[in-house]
Order: C-alpha cells, then sequence, then structure tokens
C-alpha cells in the first residue's frame, strides 16, 4: 500500500491547467451549500476549492443590493496622450503640463469672454458674493461638461456661455474672475489668488457660508461633487453597532473598559481532560537509530529503489537506490569530516551546523547530503535557495543561519553556478547572511573512505540531528531544532498510524526539505525501504495531473480531502484512504485520520457558526446557513501522544469542551528548541497548562502547535486555523483562510488570481485592522475589479461581520513570492506599511471598521454669564490671559522726527537736514547696486511724481491712485508723490508677464474695488496693461487713467499737501488671505507714525545703521518696512527683490557678509527657497568667503504661526556660516494690525513650549515636557511691540479666557488700522472688528479682532522692566480651523504628519467639504507610487488625529496654489477640487 499526501499550493493559473482543469471537472461540479474547510497538513497555504460557500456570498450581496448605494469609484488620471477636444474637457493647471499652451490660451479667452460683463461692474458681483457665498467654485468649472463637439475658436466662446447659462442657477452667487486656473510651475512666482471677492465687509460668522453645508454652489453636475455626494450617501448608511467601546479623549485618555454585550457567546462546557495517542507499539526490528536503518537497507536491498525523481515533463529523470544512496552519504560524510582542512585542524566537528542549499528539482543530491550530514554527526539545516541579493526571505534566512551559527554551505554543482556572483566571481554575499564557505557534494567531488574507517552511528540520544526552518507571522525565520530520538521516534509513530510497510511505493509531491514532505518522503520512507516517487513542484504547476498519474501508475493511493473525492471517486478513489493531519514545525505531526477499512464509519463533520467560532466558541449552526463553517476533522492525536487544548492568550489555561483554542502536545516525537533562541524557547516548548484556578496540572512540558481546533465526539480532533492566520478585531477573532475564502467566492475569475490574496491585519489607532491585497490579472478593466471589490467589501461584512479596512489590487506578478511560489505575508505586510507595494486599485472603508474613535464633543451652549466665566476662570487660580508691549508714554526717544505727524513732513525735513544720507539701495542679482536714492533725491523725484499727478491725472484730494511697480525704488518715490499729492497710494503687485491669465485678474479687482482714479506704473508695465494678450484676460479699454512715471516733467508743484488731522487716511493696504479673501484696510497717518516708531524703538534703528530686506513690499509690515520705516528713522535700507533670487540663490546671503549686516528681514518663501537650494552648498559658500557672524537678527515677516521646522533647519544650516542660533526670529501682524509682534533687540530671546494637541482641539492649552506623545512644538512670535496690548478672547461669549485657554487674538495699539475698505460703508461689520469690547471686565477699551486664535504664557523669562516676560503664541487663523467631530483642528497641524507619512510626499493641503476631511498630497516620486499613498496617508491621521479621512488627491507637485507671503491657499485649492480643475493622478474615496 502506498500513501500520498496533496496539498496545492500557490498560483496554478496556466491556461494548460484551465483547460484541463475544466475538461476534467466538467461532469463532477458539485453543488454544495456549505464550505468545506480542513487542514491538510498544514504546510502550505492552499487556497479553498472555488465553490466554497459560493451561494452564502450571494446571499450576502443580495441582502446588500435591497439597501444599495452607489459607491463612488475612485477617479484616475485619463493618460495624457488622448487628446479630448478643447472645448469639453476640464481646463488643467499649467503645472500639469498635461496639454499644449495653444489649447490653454483658447480655453482662457472663452472663459475671459464670459467674465466680461462681470468685470465691467465689480460692484454687481461683489455686492451678489457678499449676499451669497464666499466660497463659490470658478466659473471655468463649466468648461468641463461641453456639449462634446468641437468648434472653431469663435463657437466656441458663444457655446461655453450658453453652457454656462443653461447650468448657472441665476440665484446662486454670481463668479467672480477665476485667477487661478493656470498657476506658475515656479513656486516663488506665485500670485495672490482669491478665488472670490468677498471684500471683507462680511462678519467672520458669515464669511463662510452655507455653501458649506449645502454643496449649493458648486455646478450640479460637477464631476467631482457627484461622487462626493455618493460618498456621503454611503457613510449615511447606518453603522454596525460599535462593537467597542468608547474612550474618552481626555487629558489621560483612560480608555473605556468595553461594557461586554449580554448576548455574546460564552463557552459553558466543562473543562476539556487531556486526550492520550494510543501507545507506541513496540516492535523488536526497529533500529536502533535511522542512520542504522539506512545502513541496514544499503547492504541487504542494495538493488532496491529508493527514490525517483520527475524532470520538468513528468518523466523520470533517475532513479536512486539504497546501495546508491548508501555508497554516497558514506563518501559525502568522510570528506565533510577529513577532507575539509587539515588533519590537526578539521573545519566541521561533530555537532557543527550546516546549510543544505538544494532546488526543489533535485530530491536526490539532497537525501545525500542529509544522510552524510546525519552519518557524519553534523547537523544538516535545510534553507531555500537564494535567488537574488534582495530575495525577499534571504534576509530572515540570514538571521538563522546566524542564530544557528552555520559556517559552512552544502549545494550541487548546477546550484552553485545560477546563485549570484559578484563580479569577481565570488558567489554574492547575501543580505544579512553569516560569510558562508560553499562545498559542492556531486559525486565526482567526494573521496571514497579508506577500507579501516566506518561512521559512528550511537543508539538514539537527545543530541540534534537536524533543524527544521519556520518562519513565524512578522516574517522571522527560526530553526526547530529535531533530536535524534525525537526524529526515530516520529518515523515509528507515523508507521504505525499509516500502517507503512516494507517495500510499498510512495508518491510525495510536498517540499521534501521540510514538513511532511520531509517527515514521510525522506525520513520515514528510509526506515521503511519505501520506494518514493519525488514529484517537484515545478511539475506540479504545468500539469497537476502527473502525480495522480505517477499514482495510477504505481497503483498507489492518495490522502486528501472531499473536493478531491468528490472528482475522483469515480475513478476508483476509495473514500476511507483519505486521511487528513494537522501538523507543525514545532509539534511535528499532531493528529493524523487512521487509513481505514471499507466498512469504518464515515468521518466526522462539524457545521459550526462563524459568529461563535469569531467569540472562541463552538456552537452548531442552526439559523444562518450562509455563516457556517463545515470542518473536517484530521483524525486522532498521534500515537504516544498526549494532547491539551488550552486559552491562546494570556495563562495556557485549559478550554471548556465546547471553546476553540491552541492545541498544544506533549511527546516524545516533536522539536525540542528553537536553535540559539533559549527566550522563545522556553515559551513555546515548556509550556505547563493549567486549570481554572490556576493551578498546574502536572509537571510534563507540553509544546504549542500554533493550530487552533477542539476534540470532538470520540476524541476526534478538529482544526479551524493557525494561530498566525488569526485576525484579532474588536476582541472578536476571524481565521484569515475564511476571509480569502470569502474573497474568492465572489467571482474573482475575471478579475484577480485565485492562489494570490494575502490577508493581514495592520495595528490602526489601537485596534487591528484587517487589509486584503490581491493579484489583478492584466485584463481586468477599472470598473470590474471595483466592482470585485465592492461586492468583496459587502460579502465579508454580510458573512463575517467584520469590516475591511483596506482593499488593494497590485498588478500581476509583483507581491513577495515564498520559496514555493505562495505570497510571503510579512514582506507583503512589511511592503504595504512603507509604502512601495504600488497598488492599481485601492479602496479604503475606514468609516465602516473604524468604531472605536473617542466621542464628538459637545460643545457648552453659549449663554454662559459673565460671572461663572470669572469664577471658572479666575478662582482657579488662572489670571486673565492678555500682555503688553513697552509703555510708549514712559519713552522719551529725542529723535527730531518725533516733532512731525506725518511721513511726508519726516521726508521733507530729511532732505532738508541731511540732503546725501543715502535713504535706499537697490540691488540686483549679482549684487551690483542698480539704484540708491538719498533723502534729497527721493524728494526731488516724490515732487515730480506729484506734479505729474495733478497735471496729468486731474486728480483731486483724497481720490485713490493705483501704484503698479516691481519692487524698486520708483515704488517708494511714488508712494510719497502720493502723500504729497494729497492722494491715497494702493500699491498693487503687478501681473506676472508669462501668466497674465492668472494674475491680471487680481490685479484688475483691485482696481475695480478701490475705485482708483489712476494708475502710476513703469513704460513697460503700461504696454503689458494694453497688450492683446493683457485683452484676452480682463477689459483693457476700461483702465483708470495710466500714468507712466519713467520719463517724468522737470516741474514742481506748487504747493505740497499737507493732512488737517492725523486721523486722516494715509494709504490702504489690500492682501489675499489664505482664505482666498481680498481684503483691503484703511492706514491713517497716526497708524503709520506710530507703527515706524514702535519698530524703531524695537529694533533700535537710528541714521547709522544699515538693514537689509529681503521680500516683497506689496502689503502688510514688509511694506511699511520697504518704504516707509527708513524715512521715519533715517537707516539706510538695502533692497533685494525676492525675483532676484531665483537667477542667484546666494544673493541675500552674501549681501548680509559683504556689507555686515545687523538686522535683515525677510519672507518664509525666501527662507525655504536658501534651504531647499542651498542647503548643500555651505561649504562652497565657506570658501567665497560668507560669513553670517555680523547677523545679530533675521526676522521672518509673516501673518501665521511661525514655522519652527524651517527656522530650525535655516539656523542649524547655516550654523557653519557663522550665523547665531539667536539670530533668526519670527513676527506676527494681522489685516487690523500690521505688527503686532516683533522680535527686537530689547525683549529676551522667543521661547519654545510644547503643547498637548488634545487639549487644544479642545481649546485648551495643557504644557507637556518635549518629546511627550501628541506633542506640538510652538514658538513665540517675537516680543509685542512697544503700546501694543493683546488679550485672549472667547471669540463667541467676547470675554476674556484664562492663561490656560486658546482664544481669539485681540489688539489694541495707536497703529491699528481704522477700518476695512469697502464700497457701502458698512459701520456694524466695521465696528465688529475695529472698535469691539470685551462682554465684562475692562468693558472701555477699544480693541481690534485679529481672527487668529493663540494663547499667552508667563515665561521664565525677564523683560525689560524686570517683570516675567508674557510670551504670545499664535496657533492659527480662525477662518481655516476645521471644526470636525465637535473639535477644532489646524490644518498645519494635520499637513504636518501627512508630509511625515512618505517620502514621495512633497507638499500636502486638507480642508472640510461638508464634514468630509479632504487631503490633497502633492506627488514627487513616480506616479506608480500614488497609490501606496491612500493607506499611508488615512493611517497617520486617524493615528495622530483621531480623524477619518474622507477622499485622498493625489497631485502633482506644484498643485497647491501658495501666494506671495509663502502660505497655502486651501479654500481655492477646495473651489478648484470641487469644479473638477486639479488634474489629479488619483482620487480616492474612503468608505
Amino acid at each position: 500500500m502506498c500513501l500520498l499526501y496533496f496539498v496545492p499550493t500557490g498560483d496554478i493559473t496556466q491556461k494548460g491547467y484551465e483547460k484541463k482543469r475544466v475538461k476534467l471537472l466538467a461532469p463532477f461540479v458539485p453543488q454544495t451549500q456549505s464550505k468545506t474547510h480542513h487542514t491538510d497538513f498544514l504546510s502550505a497555504n492552499f487556497p479553498p476549492p472555488l465553490y466554497i460557500h459560493t451561494e452564502a456570498v450571494q446571499a450576502a450581496l443580495a441582502r446588500h443590493k435591497e439597501a444599495k448605494m452607489a459607491l463612488p469609484m475612485p477617479t484616475k488620471r485619463r493618460s495624457a496622450f488622448v487628446q479630448s477636444p478643447a472645448e469639453n474637457c476640464t481646463p488643467p493647471d499649467t503645472s500639469s503640463a498635461s496639454e499644449d499652451e495653444g489649447s490653454l490660451r483658447r480655453r482662457q479667452a472663452a472663459i475671459s469672454a464670459m467674465l466680461a460683463q462681470n468685470l465691467q461692474s465689480p460692484e454687481y458681483w461683489i455686492n451678489r458674493s457678499v449676499q451669497g457665498s464666499s466660497t463659490s467654485s470658478s466659473a471655468s468649472s463649466t468648461l468641463s461638461h461641453g456639449d462634446g463637439k468641437t468648434h472653431n475658436h469663435s463657437q466656441g466662446q458663444t457655446n461655453v456661455l450658453a453652457d454656462v447659462l443653461a447650468h448657472t442657477r441665476i440665484e446662486s452667487s454670481s463668479v467672480p474672475p477665476d485667477i487661478t486656473s493656470s498657476v506658475p510651475q515656479d513656486r516663488n512666482s506665485r500670485v495672490d489668488m482669491p478665488p472670490n471677492i468677498a471684500v471683507r465687509g462680511m462678519s467672520r460668522g458669515q464669511s463662510r457660508s452655507s455653501m458649506m453645508d449645502t454643496a449649493g454652489g458648486v455646478p450640479a453636475h460637477s464631476r467631482v461633487s457627484t461622487k462626493i455626494q455618493q460618498l456621503l450617501n454611503t457613510l449615511k448608511r447606518p453603522k454596525r453597532p460599535p462593537l467597542c467601546e468608547f474612550f474618552l479623549d481626555d487629558s489621560e485618555e483612560i480608555v473605556e473598559v468595553p461594557q461586554p454585550d449580554p448576548n455574546t457567546p460564552r463557552p459553558e462546557g466543562r473543562q476539556i481532560i487531556p486526550v492520550k495517542g494510543e501507545p507506541l507499539g513496540v516492535v523488536s526490528n526497529w533500529p536502533p537509530a535511522l542512520q542504522a536503518a539506512l545502513a541496514r537497507w544499503g547492504a541487504t536491498q542494495a538493488k532496491s529503489p529508493a527514490l525517483t525523481a520527475l524532470d520538468i515533463t513528468g518523466k523520470p529523470l533517475y532513479t536512486l537506490t539504497y546501495g546508491k544512496l548508501w555508497s554516497r552519504s558514506l563518501k559525502l560524510a568522510y570528506t565533510l569530516l577529513n577532507k575539509l582542512g587539515t588533519k590537526n585542524e578539521p573545519v566541521l566537528k561533530p555537532g557543527d551546523r550546516v546549510a543544505l542549499v538544494y532546488p526543489n528539482s533535485d530530491p536526490g543530491m539532497f537525501w545525500v547530503a542529509f544522510y552524510g550530514c546525519l552519518l557524519a554527526e553534523v547537523i544538516p539545516v535545510p534553507i531555500e535557495v537564494p535567488l537574488s541579493r534582495k530575495d525577499a526571505g534571504s534576509q530572515q534566512i540570514g538571521f538563522l543561519l546566524g542564530s544557528c551559527g552555520v559556517g559552512l554551505a552544502l549545494t550541487s554543482e548546477v546550484c552553485l553556478k545560477g546563485l549570484p556572483k559578484t563580479q569577481n566571481g565570488e558567489i554574492m554575499q547575501f543580505k544579512g547572511w553569516p560569510r558562508l564557505k560553499w562545498v559542492v557534494t556531486d559525486t565526482k567531488y567526494l573521496t571514497k573512505p579508506s577500507k579501516d574507517w566506518q561512521p559512528h552511528i550511537p543508539t538514539a540520544n537527545t543530541d540534534t540531528a537536524y533543524i527544521e526552518y519556520k518562519a513565524s507571522k512578522e516574517g522571522t525565520v527560526m530553526g526547530v531544532a529535531v533530536s535524534k530520538i525525537s526524529m526515530l521516534t516520529h518515523c515509528q509513530a507515523l508507521t504505525e498510524a499509516c500502517n507503512y510497510c516494507e517495500g510499498e511505493t510512495l508518491v510525495n509531491v510536498l517540499d521534501f526539505k521540510k514538513d511532511s514532505g520531509l517527515w514521510h518522503g525522506v525520513l520515514t520512507s528510509v526506515m521503511n525501504r519505501i520506494h518514493t516517487i519525488s514529484v517537484p513542484y515545478s511539475v506540479m504547476k504545468a500539469c497537476p495531473l502527473s502525480w495522480v498519474q505517477r499514482v495510477h501508475v504505481h497503483k498507489g493511493s492518495v490522502s486528501s480531502c472531499d473536493a478531491f473525492l468528490n472528482v475522483f471517486q469515480s475513478h476508483g478513489l476509495k473514500p476511507e484512504m483519505i486521511c487528513p493531519c494537522a501538523s507543525s514545525p514545532e509539534a511535528m505531526t499532531v493528529a493524523i485520520r487512521r487509513p481505514g477499512t471499507q466498512s469504518a464509519p464515515l468521518p466526522a463533520r462539524a457545521i459550526l457558526s462563524m459568529a461563535g467560532l469569531s467569540h472562541g466558541v463552538i456552537r452548531v449552526n442552526t439559523e444562518d446557513k450562509n455563516s457556517a463553517l463545515t470542518v473536517q476533522d484530521v483524525g486522532h492525536v498521534m500515537p504516544g501522544a498526549l494532547m491539551c487544548i488550552v486559552k491562546p492568550d494570556g495563562l495556557p489555561m485549559l478550554c471548556k469542551t465546547d471553546e476553540i483554542g491552541e492545541i498544544v502536545l506533549n511527546s516524545r516525537a516533536g522539536g525540542t528548541m528553537y536553535y540559539g533562541l533559549p527566550g522563545v524557547t522556553k515559551s513555546t516548548f515548556e509550556l505547563i497548562p493549567v486549570n481554572s484556578g490556576g493551578t498546574p496540572i502536572g509537571d510534563v512540558p507540553f509544546t504549542r502547535t500554533g493550530l487552533l481546533g477542539f476534540v470532538g465526539p470520540g476524541s476526534l480532533v478538529f482544526v479551524v486555523g493557525k494561530i498566525e492566520g488569526l485576525l484579532s478585531v474588536s476582541g472578536r477573532r476571524h481565521n484569515a483562510d475564511d476571509l480569502v475564502a470569502t474573497a474568492l467566492a465572489v467571482e474573482p475569475v475575471k478579475t484577480v488570481y485565485r492562489g494570490r490574496i494575502a490577508v493581514f491585519s495592520v495595528t490602526v489607532f489601537y485596534d487591528e485592522r484587517i487589509v486584503i491585497v490581491a493579484e489583478q490579472r492584466p485584463d481586468a478593466n477599472e470598473e470590474d475589479s471595483f466592482q470585485w471589490m465592492s461586492r468583496v467589501l459587502q460579502a465579508i461584512d454580510g458573512i463575517h461581520q467584520v469590516g475591511l479596512y483596506c482593499l488593494a489590487l497590485v498588478p500581476a506578478n509583483t507581491l513577495p513570492k515564498t520559496p514555493l511560489g505562495g505570497i510571503h505575508l510579512s514582506e507583503t505586510k512589511h511592503h504595504f506599511l512603507e509604502g512601495s507595494l504600488h497598488p492599481c486599485n485601492v479602496l479604503m472603508c475606514p468609516h465602516t471598521c473604524v468604531t472605536n474613535l473617542p466621542k464628538p464633543r459637545q460643545k457648552q451652549t453659549v449663554g454662559v454669564g459673565p460671572a461663572s466665566i470669572m469664577v471658572g476662570n479666575l478662582v482657579a487660580g488662572k489670571r486673565i490671559a492678555q500682555a503688553s508691549g513697552r509703555d510708549l508714554r514712559l519713552i522719551d526717544d529725542q529723535e527730531q522726527s518725533k516733532k512731525h505727524q506725518f511721513l511726508s513732513e519726516a521726508l521733507q525735513w530729511r532732505a532738508q537736514t541731511d540732503p546725501d544720507h543715502v535713504l535706499y539701495m537697490l540691488l540686483n542679482a549679482k549684487g551690483v547696486a542698480v539704484s540708491t536714492a538719498t533723502c534729497s533725491q527721493l524728494h526731488k523725484r516724490a515732487e515730480k511724481i506729484t506734479a505729474a499727478l495733478l497735471e496729468r491725472g486731474g486728480i483731486n484730494t483724497g481720490d485713490n491712485v493705483v501704484l503698479l511697480y516691481p519692487p524698486g525704488i520708483d515704488l517708494i518715490a511714488s508712494f510719497y508723490g502720493c502723500l504729497y499729492a494729497g492722494c491715497i497710494p494702493v500699491t498693487v503687485r503687478p501681473p506676472h508677464p508669462q501668466n497674465l491669465a492668472a494674475t491680471l485678474p487680481t490685479v484688475r479687482m483691485i482696481i475695480d474695488v478701490s475705485k482708483a482714479s489712476c494708475i502710476l506704473t513703469t513704460q513697460t508695465l503700461m504696454k503689458i496693461l494694453r497688450s492683446k494678450e493683457a485683452a484676452a484676460s480682463v477689459n483693457v479699454k476700461t483702465w483708470p487713467n495710466i500714468i507712466d512715471t519713467d520719463d517724468l516733467p522737470k516741474k514742481r508743484p506748487s504747493h505740497i499737501y499737507k493732512p488737517p488731522t492725523a486721523e486722516m487716511l494715509a494709504y490702504l493696504d489690500f492682501s489675499v488671505s489664505t482664505t482666498g479673501m481680498l481684503t483691503g484696510v484703511k492706514i491713517s497717518h497716526s497708524a503709520v507714525n506710530a507703527l515706524c516708531r514702535s519698530i524703531k524703538l524695537q529694533c533700535e534703528l537710528y541714521s547709522s545703521r544699515q538693514i537689509a530686506i529681503c521680500m516683497d513690499p506689496y502689503c502688510g509690515l514688509g511694506f511699511v518696512l520697504w518704504c516707509m520705516s527708513s524715512v521715519y528713522s533715517g537707516h539706510q535700507s538695502i533692497l533685494i527683490p525676492p525675483m532676484e533670487l531665483e537667477t542667484s540663490l546666494p544673493l541675500w546671503l552674501s549681501t548680509l557678509s559683504q556689507y555686515k549686516i545687523r538686522d535683515t528681514f525677510c519672507s518664509y518663501s525666501v527662507m525655504e527657497l536658501c534651504t531647499k537650494g542651498l542647503g548643500t552648498q555651505t561649504e562652497a559658500l565657506k570658501a567665497r568667503g560668507v560669513n553670517l557672524s555680523c547677523v545679530r537678527s533675521c526676522v521672518v515677516i509673516a501673518e501665521e504661526r511661525p514655522r519652527l521646522a524651517l527656522t530650525q533647519s535655516f539656523s542649524k544650516l547655516f550654523k557653519d556660516l557663522g550665523l547665531s542660533p539667536r539670530a533668526v526670529s519670527t513676527a506676527f501682524g494681522a489685516r487690523v494690525n500690521l505688527a503686532i509682534c516683533l522680535q527686537g533687540t530689547a525683549g529676551p530671546d522667543p521661547s519654545t513650549v510644547y503643547v498637548d494637541m488634545k487639549s487644544l482641539r479642545h481649546d485648551r492649552v495643557r504644557l507637556v515636557e518635549r518629546g511627550a506623545p501628541q506633542s506640538l512644538p510652538l514658538t513665540e512670535s517675537g516680543t509685542i511691540l512697544p503700546g501694543v496690548r493683546v488679550i485672549i478672547v472667547n471669540p463667541e461669549t467676547r470675554g476674556p479666557l484664562g492663561d490656560s485657554h486658546l482664544g481669539e487674538i485681540w489688539v489694541s495699539s495707536p497703529h491699528n488700522a481704522s477700518g476695512y475698505y469697502t464700497i457701502y460703508g458698512e459701520e456694524s461689520l466695521q465696528a465688529d472688528h475695529f472698535n469691539t469690547r470685551l462682554s465684562f471686565g475692562d468693558t472701555e477699551t477699544l480693541w481690534a479682532r485679529t481672527g487668529y486664535l493663540g494663547f499667552v504664557t508667563r515665561t521664565e523669562l525677564l523683560d525689560a522692566s524686570g517683570d516675567r516676560h508674557n510670551a504670545l503664541f499664535v496657533v492659527g487663523s480662525l477662518d481655516e480651523t476645521l471644526e470636525l467631530r465637535g473639535l477644532r483642528y489646524h490644518p498645519i497641524d494635520i499637513e504636518t504628519s501627512v508630509s511625515r507619512a512618505h517620502r514621495s510626499i512633497a507638499e500636502s493641503a486638507v480642508f472640510t467639504w461638508t464634514n468630509l476631511l479632504v487631503v490633497v498630497v502633492e506627488l514627487s516620486g513616480s506616479e506608480q507610487e500614488a497609490l501606496d499613498l491612500v493607506p499611508l496617508v488615512t493611517n497617520v491621521v486617524l493615528k495622530e488625529h483621531h480623524l477619518i479621512v474622507g477622499v485622498v488627491v493625489i497631485v502633482d507637485p506644484g498643485v497647491i496654489p501658495i501666494n506671495s507671503r509663502g502660505e497655502k491657499q486651501r479654500m481655492h485649492l477646495r473651489d478648484s477640487f470641487l469644479a473638477d480643475q486639479l488634474d489629479p493622478i488619483y482620487v480616492a474615496y474612503n468608505m
């Protein structure tokens, strides 16, 4: 009789096999209803048969269909090569460079034609936008939905316009010009782009109108918004009741103890009694050791065949007789002991470990090597042949070789030639491997032993015989040592259990290097003189019938399961011959069904409830046949063994009879230890089970098998899975194999390969989350794949009651493989987590499966009286959060200019008293001063401009005049020219000549909104304003009077205007906020004077000083420093336009060094440019003599939270050039007050604190230590300027807050702006932001609301007056904050986490849309990495911010719009996304 063990493994997908399989199975395809599940030697992860509970899956899918929701399908970028008609596709961002400029221009021409009418009447659409929405999407969105025909140019315009009218609801807010439909690729030439123009005439409450909730502002046919609507619909479905266990997100973050569900099934049986196998029979002729059996057969049965190997076609290749096997093994043993090294210094001694490296196609060489080692008493360690240096498992094999102390490897000549070599022809050093000596064991290289040499064959003892490798769930490879006595006893037990007889034939299709293939096919067969026919795996793959043919030819019998029996019973297969077994590397064979006789009872089955199994309880399934699992027994426990079932985690407590647990075994025939790893050995091989009271049941040690199962009636053993395949989600256990079976039952044939599915879990946010990765067939289309994925989700949800976290499809043949071609699970998981899996399809479902988020915060009602707030804040010992700069009244500066109320007077005074003092010097890219201005030159040029204004412009006092200049001295002169003429200057950034379509509409908008009477500019810019290109973007016929100041008359004005009071308006400051709001503020003469005085005092500026300014001079503090500060204080300003840095990066730093500048001011854009561009060139700069040790303060001017990471990087990078780490600091200003903080020379160094992010979300400030989990570093925004007071206020109650609260920063100072510049003069709104009072406390002071959140903390440092210094920390803009789950999030924090998630993320931005969090990520790597980012971004946001990402958008670098100050324009990005203008690489909608 002969037995054959059948375990299909890996991916059998060739066409030939498919044809044969279909032909073979056609008559036998079973119509089963239940799922067959059994463990067949567990030596390979075999795919369950296709018909597995298909019916159950169909039922589950049908249930979902009833409540069917359209799932939004992910959006992939269509190939850039497919040219669609220009009129009916989305206008691309030029940054994505996906189309030619011609089509781009045509589209923009079409857009501008549509917008021409609106542009002529700005009041009309400003009014509309104020009534309607501040975030209307740009009109060009309608371009993506033309009528599908190609038109010529003029038709295109009319049709597009018609299309707009057809699709635009008249009552929705009118559309402002889309000033950013094409963003320049270069981040530094970025423009301020309001996507909508709510001129700041609305309260903060209105500024984000109801559009946020209704999606009403987006054209209803927008592709993106319909998908988001689908997504919202799917999320509205009732969630499964949370399986666990909210935790309250308080400061201690105590996870709530889950309340046990009263309906959870619990084990009710009695405690299990250990099960004994039948005693091991004593047979007189059993050999004393396995080598003795080989010696005996080699001598007495030399001609008897031991092994027949098949070639790749399935034909016999060679047969090895017992005589040959004995003589060759003897030669090898002699060679190993005597011919390697010298007689005095042998390379090998008995007990040394030796690696056996042989391919699966050559069993003969392996047999000889294995027995040769046994005879030489060295310990063989069979391993797989390494395929390449980076082979998936080879690194872990290195760990095994290291822990076993292997220094020598045996291999065949053919195999050695195939190993990867270095250029010198040496075997490559594999990653993580110890240095090995390679020995070839082909017969011609072996030496015949001398006559007197005999191998030493002792009686089997406890010394190690061989080491079998075993890979753990994490991928670590360990060696299980098997002693000589265990090896012999195991062979005896198998012989008895399987009824092996001498001279039989055995067909082996398993791997002969380990597991059952080794135990039956190499060891037990030799003990019983069996003839083994070895069918290599490659033959199995090419021709699955080959081994059945061998069985037929050699008249053998087979062991496998039902599916097999169904097919082959009609071919003469006897049911009682099928012998399933269970085994593990540690305990070896655990149980096996004994070959029966014809009258023997049929094998037992159990139909179990899957819900019960998930709770570890055995319940017979009665209600729902669709969630049943049918398992077959694996026979009885092995002869001579004792078996228990213990709880798989925690104490090894004995299970009850109706409980699933881990099988543990006490037997002489098992492994003895993990070689070289005593710690792990103890917990696995020396387990003492305990009873329910916790007392040990005896002192015999058991071995953990890693198998989960139970003992059924008649002591039959049932196995339901492996510990390694266990996924523990929310306290319930699921089996990876069961999930694979369910996935496969969803008609995978068209979409994925059957044998190529990996299921594993990853830990995200305090729980395991299930991930399925499968290989997609090359011919599967996008829609089929998505359909299959959504159905798999539904099927698993319906049958297993568990949500999938992520389902990914990767291209065919890309998952890491195990040596036999299966999937290397731990490597796949590793690739998934590090973002190197490169999937082609991803579906994330965090909304369904993450049920343990902290409870949403319920906000307190606002109606809290002053008294209770006072008590709450102040009785608790917290002082009111306020801080102030030095008192201006106490400072007596003896400067002459203090006498002048107006800057125009100060300039005239300087021109008279110190005419030749140089105030300004402008540098070009080469660092050469291209123009300078002394006091008198500036005064005279200003006078000429005044004369030109009065003569050519026909200007009246108080008219607004736009200054449109590149950064330079002309801008400064025309500013003072306007002041001399009594006009109000408005500085505007000139349009970018290469990108007029994007930048000119902003210019036009400011000119229209400010009601400018004329424009002062240069000749070049005047030509641009009137050019044809400009006409394509705006109406050039309606410009106000344009005066070019390049060629001025040599006239002086008859008189210089002096304002009657200092409260008169000095100039207008226009800026686009990060939320896309165009805001103009009015700055009075007294504010200018006070601000210049504060800066002078803070920075100690006077005539002999020089400062360098490298930033744009168009708004905010940058404009004040560039144009006004020098005239007030008399210091010299060296002006460096930032755009010059694009051609000469080191310009700014070399200027600081050359002129020995002590104080310099820059923007974040400039700092980022230097950090990224010069970071690697510090040595070269040093060699050129750049020395920054002179710099005392380098201040970054900004209206945002200080970018700590950037300023620290800058300090560290240029430390080598002498830059003091204390020099770099930040300033802070807002629209209502251009300069609140500025790190000067007098105050203490800015301090850095670490705040708890969880508290910050609750608007509380809790300081923690550096490095604390969930801590956020924040740095002070500079010292508060003299004369400035700030207080932290609750934006809703308007009451003052205590030190430990986050609130809105309110400011009171003589240089506050006077109000917003609007064309309505709605005083109530003005008063709300500029002249507002506290609701209690100090109700007399007038404050301005900055719109920024921050807090004040008293530090240990002392200020100038000797008191403890109060530091102001800015956290972020109130308009930008995201309110999610009742908590307040700051976009920058989420973006910081996202940018750390993967090396290919260049930049990211987040915003919300109808309560969904949208993350836009710029991909700097190759497009194949795009989908890797989706799970990583979702993971990191969930882990660090406890938020579920709704949509992940992957775009090209440079798509996220950035304004001139280097700030992200998130609202503009949001509008572009919703209008489908981003041309994304991929959009993933998380379910």
